[in-house]
């Protein structure tokens, strides 16, 4: 471990949410840029204090536990700036609220390393948090690549802990509409499964069993609107798991428009609003040459609900529709009305 640590220690009081986790994971969760081996050797090297005394990795915390740490300086892996525009719905001194465009991953991953929302916000803002690596800078949480709405971004690493803890607490409320394939039955219900990563497709998740790695996964539906073959839902997250709102529409028979992954189908054309549910993968032949309507999962976050951290004050954020979402329901109401 390099001798250049930080000259003075970050002090850390355990709250409620972490009684009886190991001090080695505590850290980990909390500074993702360092790996957990290396706050193992921290602590041998007693470059880590709790109650002011050196302990031993497997140290469960308590409730108000007092803990010092002092940490290696590690090499610039910030991501490079990019031009690339951004819808800003709302700016303060701590936060900003983003309306997220399709098309945009949120950080850099295997693969996809240029054109993220990270190398946006590095662009236009000259102060984010740290918390979660130079690689998430000021991102909180994420929505999927072609997921758009409202996304909140931390400009200090005081914001970054105190809207975490919301996400963790679940106290944020957090919409979505969609548009989905087929008439939905009922009005409203609630959806509750278990999900785990797909056997033979790491990217995709499943309903499973309540068994091994299985999380419970949660969410509300509305139907807002329906159309021939089609239904226009407000949803709730009760839960955030990968993928959540996606395998739950697929898995209650009605999945989103467009979504390739979970429904079968890239792209929905104006010919598809003739046709009912798709009883099968394949593209609609009757609409191979008519205009695109959507070419992404017909999913937007729509509003998002929260305590700033600063000013305690609710804040509740709604992102309008983007212009293929708009054009779909306008095509899908006009198609109601002929």
């Amino acid at each position: 471990m390099t001798d250049e640590l930080s000259s003075e220690p970050i002090e850390l009081t355990v709250d409620a949410r972490a009684h009886g986790w190991r001090i080695d994971h505590y850290l980990s969760r909390l500074y993702s840029n360092y790996s957990r081996a290396l706050f193992q050797k921290a602590i041998e090297q007693k470059h880590v204090l709790v109650n002011g005394v050196a302990i031993k990795p497997s140290r469960r915390l308590r409730i108000n536990d007092r803990v010092s740490v002092r940490l290696p300086e590690l090499p610039d892996q910030t991501v490079p700036a990019e031009n690339i525009p951004l819808d800003v719905l709302y700016e303060d001194e701590a936060i900003i609220v983003l309306n997220k465009a399709a098309n945009m991953i949120v950080h850099p991953g295997k693969g996809n390393y240029s054109g993220t929302l990270a190398g946006a916000l590095q662009y236009h803002f000259d102060q984010l948090s740290d918390v979660a690596g130079q690689l998430r800078p000021g991102i909180v949480h994420r929505l999927d690549r072609d997921t758009t709405g409202v996304l909140v971004i931390a400009k200090d690493n005081r914001t970054h802990h105190k809207l975490s803890r919301q996400f963790e607490e679940r106290s944020v409320q957090k919409e979505y509409r969609a548009i989905v394939w087929g008439e939905i039955e009922f009005d409203s219900d609630y959806i509750e499964t278990h999900l785990r990563v797909h056997p033979k497709n790491r990217e995709k998740m499943q309903v499973c069993s309540p068994s091994g790695n299985a999380r419970n996964a949660k969410t509300f539906y509305e139907v807002l609107e329906r159309f021939a073959g089609f239904s226009f839902v407000r949803l709730k997250l009760f839960t955030g798991r990968t993928h959540q709102l996606r395998v739950h529409m697929q898995h209650l028979g009605h999945p989103i428009v467009a979504d390739k992954m979970y429904g079968g189908r890239a792209v929905l054309r104006d010919a598809d609003l003739d046709l009912t549910c798709p009883k099968n993968n394949t593209e609609s032949t009757a609409g191979s040459k008519s205009a695109i309507l959507i070419a992404r999962q017909a999913l937007h976050a729509h509003l998002l609900q929260f305590v700033h951290p600063a000013s305690g004050k609710v804040m509740s954020i709604e992102a309008p529709w983007p212009e293929d979402f708009e054009r779909t329901l306008t095509a899908m109401r006009s198609m109601a009305r002929e």
